[in-house]
Order: C-alpha cells, then structure tokens, then sequence
C-alpha cells in the first residue's frame, strides 16, 4: 500500500511537470500611465527577459475593451505608432524595454480612469520557437501622468511589478 502511494505521487508529480509552460519570462518594473477622466487610452510598460526565444503575441487588461501590442517609430519625420500583428520578438537572454516613445502595451476602450497607485492586471501570451503558448500575469502600478520611464537604478530598487513566470 506504502508502495502504491509513493508511485502515484510520482506520477502526478511526473504529470505536473510535463504539464508546466515551456516559455518562461522575467518581467521588472510593469507600470501603466494613470489617465484624466473620460480618457480611453493608456499604455502600458515593463522590461521582458525571455530564457528561450519567445514572441508576445497577444495582451488582454479587464480595465480594457482593446489591448494591443504595439510599436513607436519614426517615419522621416513623423512619429508613428502601429500594432505589431505577428507579435513582439523576445530573443533568449536579451531584455526588451517597452517604454514610452517604443515597444508598449496599448490599452484602449478603457472602462474607467486609471489613477495613480491602482494597479493594472495585464495578461500577456507568450509563444514559444514550437508554438506553444502560456500565459503570463503581470500587475502593473499606475504612475502619474507625466511620468517616464524610470533609471535602471530606481527599477532595479524597485521590487513592485516584479514577476516571474
């Protein structure tokens, strides 16, 4: 009967594992720009470090009818943004900033004003080199309006919006 026991636990242990997502990313610093009443979008920022090549391929917030992935870039002379449909690359090892003026997480058709200090459920799917997909929970903390993104000192002081996944 001991013997019994010991086996099933090994086995469900065995099948835990197996079952455990294959793409794992570190996220620090996730916050979200607080908005003014009545504003319908925000966006949201963080660093991602994948440890095997990964792509974002979708965003979801409850506090958002619309959640896409996007980019900032300069045309000629113009600032433009625009939805990255396939998704944003994370290269095994290597940070990717999302930050104003960049890579971010746009939140649109928000269902209420974001302030300052509320923190933010952002779902991101990740997809790893084979197609696997999991899902990664972040809680990102509303900063004021006027707030940029913070030096690496302060991010690294900062263990709120830390998450591993």
């Amino acid at each position: 009967m001991k013997q019994l026991l010991i086996s099933t636990l090994l086995a469900v242990t065995a099948g835990a594992w197996a079952q455990a997502p294959a793409v794992h990313v570190d996220v620090k610093d996730a916050w979200v720009r607080a908005t003014v009443a009545q504003q319908k979008a925000t966006g949201a920022f963080m660093q991602l470090t994948a440890r095997t090549d990964t792509r974002v391929v979708e965003a979801r917030s409850p506090i958002a009818g619309v959640v896409q992935i996007h980019e900032m870039a300069m045309d000629k002379d113009v600032m433009r943004m625009r939805e990255l449909s396939a998704g944003l690359s994370l290269p095994a090892g290597q940070p990717v900033e999302l930050k104003p003026g960049g890579y971010h997480v746009m939140l649109l058709d928000l269902k209420g004003q974001v302030k300052a200090g509320d923190v933010v459920p952002v779902t991101l799917v990740l997809e790893d080199r084979d197609g696997q997909r999991s899902t990664l929970e972040v809680k990102a903390t509303a900063r004021a309006l006027n707030a940029k993104a913070p030096s690496a000192a302060a991010a690294a002081a900062d263990d709120h919006g830390k998450h591993k996944h």
